[in-house]
């Protein structure tokens, strides 16, 4: 056994085998985006989850119990996730721009959706419209028609 093998065997015994289905779906990693949006702050508002469950049923054309579960898929792979690469990777080769800006509105959405705006939801948006690859003056106006009037 050489040296490489050895290590590689070593290796496999702590980390767990990759799973076959690994590669999400862009409704799974849509699905991520949008809770990790609302978990970014200190509450989970009872209107941001409504906001994200509206936005994948009419994004995806889905149905009730659709959306459920992949509101559920999507809070077990946001829970696994140590970073949101596999996601807006997936998104970056799925999308053009403008279906992309519109994912960043839809973000925007569940962050108004609460009323306001923390430090933590400034961020991460910062943080995946840098990762999306989202021009300064589209987020802008991503943001503006995402903004309810009166809204922080």
């Amino acid at each position: 056994m050489t040296v490489l093998s050895k290590l590689n065997h070593l290796l496999s015994t702590f980390l767990p085998a990759p799973e076959a289905d690994s590669q999400p779906t862009l409704q799974l990693a849509t699905a991520v985006l949008l809770i990790e949006v609302m978990q970014s702050d200190a509450e989970c508002a009872f209107e941001e989850q409504a906001a994200i469950l509206r936005i994948l049923k009419e994004r995806f054309h889905l149905s009730d119990a659709e959306v459920k579960e992949l509101a559920e898929q999507g809070q077990e792979a946001s829970r696994k996730a140590i970073d949101f690469f596999r996601f807006t990777s997936l998104i970056n080769r799925e999308l053009g721009i403008p279906e992309k800006i519109q994912l960043v509105e839809y973000l925007w959405q569940v962050v108004y959706a609460d009323g306001h705006v923390s430090a933590g939801e400034n961020h991460i948006m910062r943080k995946l419209v840098d990762l999306l690859y989202i021009p300064h003056g589209d987020n802008i106006a991503a943001k503006m028609r995402a903004k309810p009037k009166g809204a922080e």
